[in-house]
């Protein structure tokens, strides 16, 4: 971490240009906030016109002050923001929090933005903003914002970091916290980001060792390589990532535009990326806020089976179809287990999973603590929901909560508790235990936590790639079939047995020996797609049939004004399934990977995943899972399974390939015919554009 970052969140003392008495206006809250919260350093009101700001000296202007101060906060507006700036830059200033609107979320804007930060950060200056709420420390009390809700929700220091670029969105998650008793350390917004960007931010907060969770807020990913560097960072010390991404529709996108002056990142590569680097993106803020405390009680799940234990019979039956909808199977108890609960249990109870302790709970208020410990010793489960839908003064429920929690810290294994009654989830929040109203709720919070820790196993468990870049500058071109099929067989993905041929001769020659069964298809690097252009002859079986295609092909192509490199002769291949493998160059994340159902209606109902190298072949396992095509991939109504360890080596190789050749800003094999499983697949048709 930079000091200039490190010292924006603890700095020795603050400047706060344009300070007013007033606490409520945007120049008196960091003031206010400075004292209130327990800052131990400096703090420099500036304003010409008052000696004295909240009962401190006040001085006319930066030059005035007996030393630089480490941050500045400019509560100016427009071109007296961008004075203070550059008055900042001639102190020595560190860091300037610049609360002014009015620039990059405007037309026009952002080049003055990029001007005065290339100005400010010549001279050692980084800029936090414009149009930042502020940054807040409640460890140190260097709560240099303005935001009201740390009036509305007074702060406690605690385990949390909240980073983001809007300002509503560093303290809604904030003020929901700590209405639930969760403490926040860090809380910063950091508006435009014409300089210091939310990812760069985050870097430094990651390493904060009080913080056991980092929540992001994120309009815009100027910067990948630092987003994913936070996600290093955290992730070397056990630190998960939460983040919100919105903008995953057009008027989302254009929304964070207008508030940002954020350009919007292909929302699916975005999703890649965080995948990549194991950073759980969830889509709302009330997922991101039900998911805190589960990860603060420390559990490391090692798998999904859940086991559901209610008084209801109701509440088993939804939270099974709430798990089952998650693919959260349900564990399956052993005998000894079941056993054991006959033994405690009424006889019109259920044992299996879920196991429903009925309303017999009313009268023997121990049926609670007596299963749990039956239940603990069971190897099968890997998590745990109890629900409680009812119960009132006549259930013992401080001894169910204090019961619960001791059965958590014997297993060691996530539990959630489904407690709709305020009263009774009361109990249960204070045993220190994760609480929701519905089982829907705690079954979809179990699922997102276990899934996020598979995700940081396996950003963990990929070896460190170089840095990818977008793509490269310079004319695209395009490559024929013939020379794409030959990068792509160099770089070791197999392709269909074909040949280049430039007379009928040679396409004859080429039948004969490719099985006299072939296809014939154009060769142009002057075109990508030939079939709309009757340039696909399929099955040829004789050489009269073989010359006319290479007849037709080359008139077709002649009448175009196209280039006629030849036509290719290739082997009629068999296969199971034509899938898409492709790969481009985003212009801020660098290579991405796609693969999916292919064929001809590919753009029409497209099925497809994306992966961003580096990735192996479980990455692309788990990425064919999740296709809507999967069952068929696996097999079913008797077939056998097709060959995706064989596809999952090609892919791994086509990541390879634009890893290592800059020069390929995109691929696409349409199709990759899939075979049964141990016979391989085949790059039957390949478009590779090379920028030169």
């Amino acid at each position: 971490m930079s000091t200039g970052l490190r010292l924006a969140l603890d700095p020795r003392s603050v400047a706060v240009i344009g300070a007013s008495e007033n606490p409520d206006k945007i120049g008196g809250r960091p003031v206010d906030y400075l004292a209130r919260f327990g800052f131990r350093g400096r703090v420099f009101p500036i304003n010409p016109n008052r000696a004295l700001i909240q009962g401190l000296k006040s001085f006319p202007d930066l030059a005035a002050l007996p030393e630089p101060p480490d941050v500045a906060v400019i509560a100016v507006p427009g071109a007296a923001a961008v004075a203070a700036v550059e008055a900042c830059a001639q102190a020595g200033v560190k860091i300037a929090i610049m609360m002014a609107s009015g620039f990059g979320e405007t037309e026009g804007g952002k080049a003055q933005e990029r001007d005065m930060a290339a100005r400010a950060r010549a001279r050692g200056l980084r800029i936090v903003g414009p149009n930042a709420q502020g940054l807040a420390n409640f460890a140190t009390g260097a709560v240099a914002s303005f935001s009201s809700m740390y009036i509305e929700a007074p702060p406690e220091d605690g385990p949390v970091a909240i980073v983001s670029q809007s300002g509503a969105m560093s303290v809604v998650p904030y003020g929901l916290l700590r209405g639930q008793g969760i403490g926040i350390r860090h809380s910063h917004a950091t508006g435009n980001d014409c300089d210091v960007t939310a990812s760069e931010l985050a870097v430094a907060v990651a390493q904060d060792p009080g913080i056991r969770l980092l929540l992001l807020y994120l309009e815009s990913i100027p910067d990948p390589h630092h987003l994913a560097e936070a996600a290093r960072v955290a992730h070397a010390r056990g630190l998960p990532v939460i983040a919100l991404k919105p903008g995953r529709t057009e008027a989302g996108q254009a929304a964070a535009r207008s508030h940002t002056g954020a350009l919007a990142n292909e929302d699916r590569v975005v999703g890649a990326f965080m995948e990549r680097h194991g950073i759980r993106r969830v889509r709302d803020t009330a997922e991101m806020v039900d998911a805190v405390a589960l990860y603060l009680k420390g559990w490391v799940p090692q798998g999904r089976r859940l086991v559901v234990i209610s008084n209801s019979g109701a509440t088993c039956v939804m939270a099974a179809d709430a798990a089952s909808d998650a693919g959260m199977p349900l564990a399956t108890l052993s005998a000894d287990t079941q056993a054991g609960l006959r033994a405690v249990l009424p006889s019109f109870a259920a044992t299996a999973n879920p196991v429903d302790i009925t309303a017999a709970l009313l009268t023997n208020s121990r049926l609670f603590s007596e299963i749990l410990p039956v239940i603990a010793r069971d190897p099968a489960a890997d998590a745990f929901l109890i629900g409680v839908p009812v119960a009132g003064a006549a259930y013992d429920v401080p001894v169910f909560a204090r019961d619960a929690a001791a059965f958590a810290g014997l297993t060691g294994k996530p539990l959630a508790i489904a407690a709709p009654q305020p009263a009774v989830a009361g109990h249960f929040k204070a045993a220190g235990l994760p609480v929701f109203t519905f089982e829907t709720q705690a079954v979809a919070a179990l699922d997102g936590f276990i899934r996020h820790h598979a995700l940081i196993a396996r950003a963990r468990r990929r070896a460190a790639s170089a840095a990818t870049p977008g793509p490269a500058a310079g004319e695209e071109t395009l490559l024929n079939e013939a020379d794409s099929l030959a990068c792509l067989a160099a770089a070791g993905i197999p392709v269909v047995p074909h040949r280049l041929c430039r007379t009928p001769d040679e396409a004859v020659a080429a039948w004969e020996d490719l099985g006299r069964r072939v296809v014939v298809k154009g060769c142009s690097a002057d075109l990508a797609h030939k079939s709309e252009h009757g340039l696909v002859r399929l099955n040829l079986l004789d050489a009269s049939a073989v010359r006319g295609a290479f007849a037709d092909c080359r008139r077709i192509l002649g009448s175009g004004g196209l280039r006629f490199d030849g036509v290719l002769g290739a082997a009629m291949a068999r296969g199971r399934r034509e899938l898409l493998v492709g790969a481009h160059r985003d212009p801020g994340f660098g290579p991405v990977v796609v693969l999916g159902d292919g064929g001809k209606y590919v753009e029409a109902i497209p099925d497809t995943a994306l992966l961003l190298p580096l990735f192996d072949a479980d990455d692309v396992c788990a990425a064919l899972g999740r296709l809507r095509i999967a069952p068929l991939l696996r097999g079913v109504r008797g077939e056998p399974p097709m060959d995706t360890a064989a596809l999952a080596a090609a892919v791994v190789a086509v990541g390879q390939l634009v890893l290592d050749d800059p020069a390929i800003s995109s691929l696409d094999i349409n199709p990759m015919l899939l075979s049964g499983a141990g016979e391989g697949c085949t790059a039957l048709d390949a478009v590779v554009i090379r920028t030169v």
